[in-house]
């Protein structure tokens, strides 16, 4: 059975995001304190260490009940046990995803443009990352989206969407307001000194935004 998930706060985190610290230890500190998912987006490209860490935070994360889902990588979301995968346009086609995952998974698209929205399956599908919502320093070449058109976008989807790139504090409650219903944060919570109180703010801050 595909379990329950909550895109309200949407952890993105991977080795390169920590400066140093154990992506478990970030992870917890967040899921802890209001984070309702967790993505491990692993640049890397070693496929050992990925698992290992995946494992890891599985084990850290399911307690919680909080998903853990793997970007890219479906044949280790089904090798560790993850709760879903994520796929961006550049990979796993979401068909194919979909397919080698089966009804089980949650499986998450990406799209930056309305082309690639609207082209999205809602019956394989289970959320759209929509952005960059604002410019980001995760992505070099990301384009960002005008608020009026992701506005537009999150209030026609058949599917719930969580918003993506160059989210903060600042700026979280924009991104609730404009109709998503969560938002996916990477620095927001792995470039501070308190994991753990940037968590717990950007929950805060999404729960007054919706009037909570």
């Amino acid at each position: 059975m595909k379990p329950p998930f909550n895109l309200s706060l949407y952890l993105v985190l991977g080795p390169q995001d920590c400066n140093g610290i154990d992506p478990v230890d970030i992870a917890l500190a967040a899921a802890n304190n209001g984070t309702t998912m967790v993505q491990l987006r692993d640049k890397s490209g070693r496929s050992g260490e990925q698992v290992a860490l995946g494992k890891r935070l599985k084990a850290a994360l399911s307690p919680l009940k909080v998903p853990l889902i793997i970007n890219d990588r479906v044949d280790i979301a089904l090798e560790i046990g993850a709760d879903g995968a994520h796929v961006g346009q550049s990979d796993l086609q979401a068909a194919r995803a979909r397919e080698l995952l089966g009804p089980d998974f949650i499986l998450g698209v990406s799209a930056s443009t309305r082309k690639e929205f609207e082209a999205i399956d809602p019956k394989i599908t289970d959320y759209i990352g929509l952005g960059a919502c604002f410019p980001t320093g995760s992505k070099d070449d990301a384009e960002y989206l005008d608020q009026d058109l992701f506005r537009t976008l999150t209030h026609n989807s058949k599917l719930p969407v969580v918003g993506i790139g160059g989210i903060n504090l600042a700026n979280a409650g924009e991104v609730i307001k404009n109709g998503a219903d969560g938002v996916a944060v990477i620095s927001a919570i792995c470039g501070t000194s308190d994991p753990a109180e940037a968590s717990r703010e950007l929950a805060q801050t999404i729960k007054e935004t919706r009037g909570v």
